[in-house]
């Protein structure tokens, strides 16, 4: 595995990590600001740079380059794959009409199945139901394949997220990076770090990932009077304060964050699918509990492993960005400190993670986690 990396600050040149050398048909990943994806020829620059090139451009809520966590920058990592190859389909949400399982089932089939190792996802982050989209996915998905990825993230704007596959991004779009190979190896986990509080309430009235009541009352009224003062920075305060939803069918409970409201509907759209019958809490967090998750995250995911990590993707909520401000890098370099400094490392903060539980096959929507894929040849 060949890696380069580089990086671009609004106004400037592409700043390259390591000493550019030719890379044959890579894979290269492109995580930025919102605004600076929207350039008319942010495509052909980056092809120019890699003629030839696989490029997947996600807007993003922050960018990670190694031990490091930049703001309204764009961050570059091409791989050439050695003993391996790799297969990349996108769809749009536009063409199915809001039947996101769909788009999940639909892109998952258009991977030859034999020697497919993993599947990680870029998505847009603005309209998708992560959950939905998800299940799509797994009904197709062997269970042997791992899954992985990201909703794309637009700072904590919530205006729009882009994203795309070999053109200039756009809204809309889904992308999956199909992996194959006998002589990889792939692992995944992920962890949060934060407390419920408060009292327990049961969902009595929901739509997918759209909340509308909580023991009976108004869903949006309630969560308000928890947030006092802070209701008039909605959406903005809520990445916060998110809910721990337990389904009660016997599966870990899964962290939603509030991602929009509608006053009208006294309603708020979670990134995630809030079952009614379920039961939710808020939840809250310190800059050390983030960082102690993101370590453990590393943990999970390295204890799977057998050969060194080459390469780590790292996908982290723009919740614990906000909790962790000035100390947002701590918790990256927690991650490096347990993968190891061989590893190149990229990443984004996101509207939500994709990765199963420690332990389990199947693949999850989750906020407020650090995710982490790890690959090697």
């Amino acid at each position: 595995m060949k890696i380069l990396q580089a990086k671009k600050e609004k106004g400037g040149s592409w700043i390259f990590q390591t000493e550019k050398t030719e890379l044959k048909s890579p894979l290269v990943l492109v995580f930025g600001d919102r605004y600076q994806l929207e350039a008319e020829n942010i495509y052909s620059e980056i092809a120019e740079l890699f003629p030839g090139g696989h490029i997947i451009m996600g807007s993003t809520s922050g960018e990670i380059l190694n031990e490091n966590v930049f703001e309204k920058t764009m961050v570059l990592t091409a791989i050439e794959f050695e003993r391996s190859t790799f297969i990349i389909k996108s769809k749009n949400l536009a063409d199915y009409d809001g039947d996101d399982e769909l788009l999940g089932k639909e892109l998952m089939e258009e991977f030859p199945s034999e020697n497919l190792k993993h599947v990680f996802v870029v998505s847009e982050g603005s309209t998708v139901n992560g959950s939905t989209l998800i299940s799509g996915l797994e009904k197709i998905k062997s269970s042997k394949v791992g899954l992985s990825g990201g909703l794309c993230g637009d700072d904590a704007r919530f205006e729009r997220t882009l994203c795309s596959y070999n053109s200039n991004p756009k809204e809309g779009e889904i992308i999956a990076v199909g992996l194959y190979g006998d002589s990889l190896e792939i692992t995944s986990a992920n962890y949060g770090g934060w407390s419920v509080f408060g009292p327990l309430r049961t969902i009595t009235k929901s739509d997918g990932n759209v909340l509308y009541e909580l023991d009976g009352k108004p869903a949006l009224d309630l969560y308000k009077q928890y947030l006092g003062d802070k209701a008039k920075d909605l959406p903005y305060s809520a990445l916060f304060y998110p809910l721990n939803v337990d389904l009660h069918d016997g599966s870990k409970p899964l962290v939603r964050t509030i991602l929009n409201i509608d006053e009208e509907e006294n309603s708020m759209l979670l990134a995630g699918n809030v079952p009614e019958g379920s039961s939710v809490q808020l939840m809250m967090s310190t800059v050390d509990d983030i960082a102690d998750g993101a370590r453990e995250a590393a943990k999970l995911a390295v204890e799977l492993r057998k050969n060194k990590t080459e390469l780590a993707l790292l996908v982290s909520c723009v919740g614990r960005k906000l909790v962790m401000d000035q100390r947002t890098e701590d918790e990256v370099e927690e991650v490096i400190d347990i993968v190891g400094s061989q590893a190149a490392v990229t990443g984004f903060y996101s509207y939500g993670e994709m990765a199963p539980f420690a332990g389990e096959e199947s693949c999850k929507l989750h906020n407020q986690t650090m995710t982490l894929t790890l690959l090697s040849e």
